[in-house]
């Protein structure tokens, strides 16, 4: 069997993580080989959401000017309190002498997918192959075998580093043995997609809404033709039942009346983890992305963090590759800098997060509600919390890491 060795790093996953490490490779001169089981990049409707520093990241890149005009740019965000009918508004646009880009963009990943796919295909150093499933891999020494199913036969490549960017349920971090600590939530996500204008059913809605209720709390989210809603749902309630006319009909009652009149895009259903590897570095093989770690969607930080990994990740790749670097030292560097500001920031985050929109005990509820008050109308404060809220802090946390 013949052995393809044409390619410096093969990433598995051509989502926007994987595509983001590539290109970038790519872009370095490193040359980057995206393996995607699918037959293209699947339309993922999970993460809408890219932060300010995600965006000078791929502003870095060269793509961010292609990207821009597909999605709508949201510099001010809500957390709306249901009981008290309260408006928090949180503007990013305050952290304009420090943020290139002091907003949000609301772009379905994918697009971000399929555009570096499509420059990966056509790029010297780059290249995609779909339908390519990862199934097994043995590293050594020098680099790494990594054998892959693809449509009528097993294909064979070498290379020096193989990183996995296949999402949560990894194969190449299976194949590792790689623990996966965390929890899961005992309850399922249902996001709703639909073009009906709910700005005309709220005061002043804004592009990102995070809507605070013990019983009933749920997140409104515009991106470029549709809303989607967010809400809880029972685990136990069965899939086909939450993705009913029914269920549709029960959740439009509540937001805006007249439920049944309502048409939806999509119905997408998923359950919730706060789960993290215990190393992301594994020698020649490394983990990012939802391959790396998985938390909760509330904050819109876990696909930019899958980002901000790859953009650390290839950072030593590319000094390793071209300059000589000692690899032990920076992948290690690596695996401390990104799993650290994964267990005390991202993590942490989104299960505040969470609690915050859901809290049941009516002290602690008060207390929550409070807090962000009082966050809210403090100068100070408020800047605090949009700088850790959009991400730059937990960048800068990890460049303190040696």
């Amino acid at each position: 069997m013949a052995v393809n060795n044409d390619f410096d790093v093969i990433v598995a996953g051509a989502g926007p993580v994987g595509t983001v490490a590539a290109y970038a490779l790519a872009q370095a001169g490193v040359s980057a080989l995206v393996l995607e089981s699918n037959a293209t990049c699947a339309e993922d409707l999970r993460a809408s959401t890219f932060h300010p520093p995600t965006l000078e990241m791929l502003d870095d890149l060269g793509i961010l000017s292609e990207l821009m005009p597909q999605g709508l740019k949201a510099p001010v965000y809500q957390y709306r309190i249901r009981k008290t009918g309260e408006v928090l508004a949180f503007d990013l646009s305050e952290l304009s002498d420090v943020a290139r880009f002091p907003f949000r963009l609301q772009c379905e990943q994918f697009k971000l997918a399929r555009l570096l796919a499509g420059k990966l295909g056509a790029h010297p150093k780059g290249a995609v192959r779909f339908s390519r499933r990862v199934v097994h891999f043995e590293q050594d020494a020098e680099g790494v075998t990594v054998n892959v199913e693809a449509p009528v036969e097993i294909e064979t490549y070498r290379t020096r580093y193989l990183v996995a960017a296949d999402g949560a349920n990894s194969i190449v971090r299976k194949w590792l043995g790689a623990s996966f600590d965390g929890f899961t939530y005992p309850e399922k996500f249902l996001c709703l997609s639909t073009a009906v204008p709910l700005e005309e059913h709220f005061d002043r809605l804004a592009y990102v809404n995070y809507v605070a209720d013990p019983d009933d709390w749920h997140v409104l989210l515009r991106v470029p033709t549709l809303w989607r809603v967010l809400v809880h749902a029972d685990e136990k309630t069965p899939d086909d039942e939450l993705r009913s006319d029914e269920q549709k009909t029960a959740v439009f009652d509540k937001l805006i009346g007249g439920g049944e009149r309502v048409k939806t895009e999509h119905r997408t259903i998923y359950r919730v983890h706060q789960r993290v590897a215990q190393r992301y570095n594994h020698g020649r093989v490394l983990l990012i992305g939802d391959a790396a770690h998985l938390n909760n969607p509330l904050g819109g930080l876990g696909m930019n963090s899958g980002i901000h990994d790859a953009v650390n990740l290839v950072d030593k790749l590319i000094c390793i590759l071209h300059d000589g670097a000692d690899a032990d030292e920076l992948l290690d560097r690596f695996d401390r800098q990104r799993r650290t500001v994964m267990h005390n920031f991202i993590q942490a985050q989104t299960i505040r997060n969470k609690q915050m929109m859901e809290q049941r005990e009516p002290e602690a509820q008060n207390q929550h509600y409070e807090a962000m008050r009082a966050i809210n109308r403090d100068d100070d404060r408020r800047r605090e919390y949009l700088y850790t809220q959009a991400m730059f802090k937990s960048l800068d946390d990890a460049r303190a890491i040696q």
